[in-house]
């Protein structure tokens, strides 16, 4: 069962990531990387000399919108842009359970098909799931991670959450009234967004989504972790709001470096704020 309704509408999805990435302007590599959990796709970029950083984007997401976040990075690093399984990109639609620590074995997999040591590890909301996760199976090979309004360790308000993104979501999914998918965007997104209008436009109607409860991390398996944390959160973000994140992350991960509190941020930063996370990333690697 594929998790797009139709062949045509994956096409259409698949054309508008090949845009994405065409307009980045950038001189890049596709690698596929066999799992046993899939065939994964990652964008590779950047000189081969450079330190390795794995790039993780968001649900409903694609490597090309990791790359675009972090695009500052790309002449400071060998960089490894993962399109996650079972989302509208180029990897296998296999769902992994998100429960369990089937996203960690799986990075872990393709960290040792890549042969890469003193990984650093940077991602976005679901992909700061995958990153902790990762760190839970095996933290050897990984030198330092970045959370971006990273789920898994705290969720908002859910009557929030369904008035102000999962109502208006699942209101253009019926009637594909862009008014709807507008009111959506406005909850999320820190500032307008045309290429998330466009594509999220034709992934929401068009494409499954996992709508599994986000699970958030216990204490004992956040004092395990030994790497150091970076964590930037944002203010208003309705998914992982960024105070409760912060006070909740100080409690329980005794590697948390640092944090940074993002105002009047929604859950997507916008390029200012990304722009800073990527000069903290490039900073801590010449001062490494």
């Amino acid at each position: 069962m594929s998790l797009y309704n139709t062949k045509k509408s994956k096409e259409e999805i698949l054309n508008l990531y090949d845009q994405k990435l065409n307009c980045l302007q950038i001189n890049y590599q596709y690698l596929t990387v066999s799992t046993n959990f899939g065939n994964t796709n990652i964008i590779t970029c950047g000189e081969d000399t450079n330190s390795p950083i794995i790039l993780l984007h968001g649900s409903n997401a694609c490597a090309p919108l990791a790359l675009e976040t972090y695009y500052e990075l790309i002449p400071h690093f060998k960089i490894y842009a993962i399109d996650i399984l079972a989302q509208p990109n180029k990897s296998d639609e296999t769902r992994l359970n998100i429960k369990d620590d089937s996203y960690g074995k799986w990075i872990h997999e393709i960290i040792n098909y890549l042969q890469i040591e003193n990984v650093t590890l940077a991602g976005f909301s679901f992909g700061g799931l995958v990153i902790l996760k990762t760190l839970e199976v095996d933290e050897n090979k990984i030198n330092k991670v970045y959370l971006s309004a990273p789920a898994y360790i705290v969720n908002g308000n859910p009557f929030k959450a369904i008035f102000k993104v999962f109502i208006p979501m699942k209101k253009y999914i019926k009637t594909k009234k862009i008014q709807y998918l507008e009111k959506f965007l406005k909850g999320v997104f820190s500032e307008k967004d045309p290429f998330a209008l466009t594509f999220l436009s034709k992934v929401l109607p068009n494409f499954k989504m996992d709508f599994t409860p986000v699970p958030t991390i216990n204490k004992q398996k956040a004092d395990s972790i030994k790497t150091p944390i970076v964590l930037f959160a944002a203010e208003n973000d309705i998914m992982f709001p960024g105070k409760k994140m912060i006070q909740k992350a100080k409690k329980i991960f005794p590697s948390l470096k640092s944090y940074q509190l993002f105002k009047n941020s929604n859950h997507v930063f916008n390029k200012i704020n990304n722009n800073i996370v990527c000069d903290i990333i490039i900073k801590d690697k010449t001062n490494h």
